[in-house]
């Protein structure tokens, strides 16, 4: 399967598909594609992972993608500002990856989209990622969509990466996923939350520049919102949590 990424901040994928070949995507991600490429809504894996993948924020039918007779092209495109990443599964070389609700954009028929959970009460009270994240296995490539820029970085063996909380997109199965506390004073005066994420390696990280929220918070002061200045919130974060003052 041959695709190409196309744009800066505001990313297509578009994948062209032998006949016989597959993708899959959610719901609505679709963004234009050949005439001879078919498409067709399923509840892959069955009712039950369906509803799993509700779980995580998914939709419960995926739309399949294929062509019978020829090459066809077909593009998908995020719903928010963001860039696009291609992630390789194997199950031969047990390379699973773990990615935060909402990342998923669209994948090959061989990989297998489930959910799974975080595995410490803290990293998913105070961690931003919540209780479920995404898992994908099997073979073939998956395509994640993200606020901002990625970064991807490869950890060795006991390597540690200290993340604000919200910068997470996914990680390898193998990288160790914990909360450290950083401090009230950090939180109050320095901006940057009571805890940050530690992700322990080996194995492949991925990070975006910029993340929902902050987004938000950034074009908040220009929305028109029937208040003055004075009257305008103050807070600061915990975690995924806004904290009101």
């Amino acid at each position: 399967m041959e695709y190409k990424v196309v744009g800066d901040n505001l990313q297509i994928v578009e994948i062209t598909l032998e006949a016989g070949e597959k993708v899959y995507a959610e719901a609505g991600a679709m963004v234009y594609m050949s005439g001879n490429v078919k498409m067709q809504a399923k509840v892959k894996g069955g009712i039950l992972k369906g509803l799993k993948r509700k779980l995580a924020g998914e939709t419960l039918f995926l739309t399949e993608f294929s062509t019978s007779s020829g090459s066809g092209i077909v593009a998908f495109a995020g719903n928010a500002p963001g860039t696009i990443q291609p992630v390789e599964i194997s199950s031969a070389e047990r390379r699973e990856f773990i990615a935060q609700k909402d990342a998923f954009l669209c994948a090959e028929d061989g990989v297998d989209l489930d959910i799974t959970f975080t595995k410490k009460l803290g990293a998913a009270i105070f961690g931003g990622e919540g209780f479920i994240l995404e898992k994908f296995s099997g073979e073939g490539l998956v395509f994640l969509h993200a606020c901002g820029d990625f970064i991807a970085k490869e950890l060795g063996v006991g390597e540690t990466l200290r993340v604000d909380t919200g910068c997470i997109v996914g990680f390898d199965a193998s990288v160790k996923y914990d909360i450290e506390f950083v401090g009230v004073k950090s939180a109050l005066f320095g901006g940057e939350g009571i805890f940050v994420a530690t992700l322990t390696g080996p194995g492949r990280v991925l990070l975006q520049s910029m993340t929902l929220h902050n987004l938000a918070a950034a074009l908040r002061p220009f929305l028109s919102t029937g208040m003055s200045g004075a009257d305008r919130e103050i807070g600061f974060k915990i975690g995924g949590f806004k904290i009101d003052i």
